[in-house]
C-alpha cells in the first residue's frame, strides 16, 4: 500500500534535476553558457512567473562556483539594508540575484545594486539576476541597470502548457519520494488553473490530506479535495 510519508523536501538545484522543456530550454541553454568558464557569456537576465524555474537555475549556476557562491535574494533586503547588501556581494565570485522585482524602491538600493553591478560586469564576472517580469517593466530599477540587462542574454520562461505542467508534478512527487499514480495527474491538468503557483499549491493540499488521513494518493482522493462540487461544499 502507498503511504503519503512526511519526508523532508530535499530537491537538487543543479542543472541535471533541471526539468527542461519547450517553455525552458532556451533558459536552461543560457545559465549552463553562463556558469561554463570556456564560455564568452557574462551577463544572464531570466524572468518568468513564480515557480518556473527561475530559483533553480540560479542555484545550480552558484553550484559551479563552489561553496564560496550563493544566490542572494531581494527578499532579505529592507530599506535600510544598503551596507549589508554591498558587503554581501563584495566578496562573490558571481553576482546571483532573484526576486528582483522585490527590491525596495529606495534611491540608496537602486544604487547600491546598480554599483554593484557594474563592479562585476566591469571584472568580467559572471553576473546572472531574475525577476517576474522583463527589465522595462521593474520600477524598482536603476535606468542604467535596466538599459545594461537588455546587453546580455535574456530568456523567459513559460511552464504553462500541459506537457510542461505535467512533467513539474512529477518533479514535486519525486522531491517527496512520492509515485502519483498518472490518471491523478492527468485529472488535475485538467481542473486547476494554468499557472504554476496553483498547480504546486494543489499538489501540496494533495500530499498534506493523504498523510494526514493515512489514505493512498488516489483520483477519488484528488477529487474530494479539487472537484468544483467540494469547493462549494
Amino acid at each position: 500500500m502507498q503511504q503519503a510519508l512526511d519526508l523532508p523536501i530535499t530537491p537538487r538545484y543543479d542543472f541535471a534535476s533541471f526539468i527542461s522543456c519547450d517553455g525552458n530550454a532556451t533558459a536552461l541553454e543560457f545559465a549552463k553558457r553562463l556558469a561554463d568558464t570556456r564560455e564568452s557569456e557574462q551577463l544572464l537576465y531570466l524572468y518568468g512567473p513564480a515557480g518556473c524555474g527561475k530559483t533553480h537555475l540560479l542555484q545550480a549556476i552558484s553550484r559551479t562556483f563552489g561553496g564560496g557562491s550563493r544566490v542572494v535574494s531581494c527578499k532579505e533586503f529592507t530599506s535600510q539594508d544598503t551596507s549589508e547588501l554591498l558587503q554581501q556581494l563584495n566578496d562573490l565570485p558571481a553576482l546571483l540575484v532573484d526576486d528582483l522585482q522585490l527590491l525596495p524602491g529606495t534611491p540608496a538600493l537602486r544604487q547600491a545594486l546598480w554599483e554593484a553591478f557594474n563592479r562585476f560586469h566591469t571584472a568580467g564576472l559572471p553576473v546572472a539576476l531574475a525577476a517576474d517580469a522583463p527589465p522595462r517593466e521593474l520600477r524598482n530599477l536603476d535606468d542604467h541597470l535596466t538599459s545594461r540587462l537588455l546587453w546580455g542574454l535574456v530568456a523567459r520562461l513559460d511552464v504553462s502548457d500541459d506537457s510542461s505542467r505535467r512533467m513539474l508534478i512529477a518533479k514535486l512527487a519525486a522531491d517527496r519520494q512520492i509515485l502519483l499514480p498518472d490518471e491523478v495527474a492527468a485529472w488535475l491538468l485538467t481542473v486547476l488553473p494554468r499557472d504554476v503557483g496553483s498547480l504546486v499549491n494543489a499538489c501540496e493540499t494533495l500530499y498534506r490530506a493523504a498523510l494526514e488521513q493515512q489514505r493512498k494518493i488516489t483520483l477519488r482522493l484528488a477529487r474530494e479535495l479539487f472537484s468544483p462540487t467540494s469547493a462549494e461544499g
